[in-house]
């Protein structure tokens, strides 16, 4: 679901065509990179790129898991964790 397509858009542009920027990340499959004084502040992408980036996050946060339990560290159960946090 990767875009190859990156259109970099000064903020004054993306005020007057924010719409138009929408539906180019949502249905042209373009990542709009929003800039301010020539320097990228934010990113406009499609849900499903959305979808995947934040799959692809889980993954890697279940990898490092998998490599602390591996590890062979100290493990707890959820509700004590959680308990030990609401202190």
């Amino acid at each position: 679901m990767k875009s190859d397509v990156v259109r970099t858009v000064p903020m004054s542009e993306a005020r007057d065509d924010f719409a138009g920027l929408v539906n180019r990340a949502a249905y042209g499959q373009e990542r709009v990179v929003l800039m301010r004084h020539g320097k990228p502040i934010a990113a406009i992408i499609s849900a499903d790129e959305l979808a995947y980036f934040e799959e692809l996050e889980d993954r890697d946060d279940l990898l490092a898991a998998q490599a602390a339990i591996d590890e062979g560290g100290e493990t707890a159960a959820l509700d004590e964790v959680e308990h030990a946090r609401s202190r």
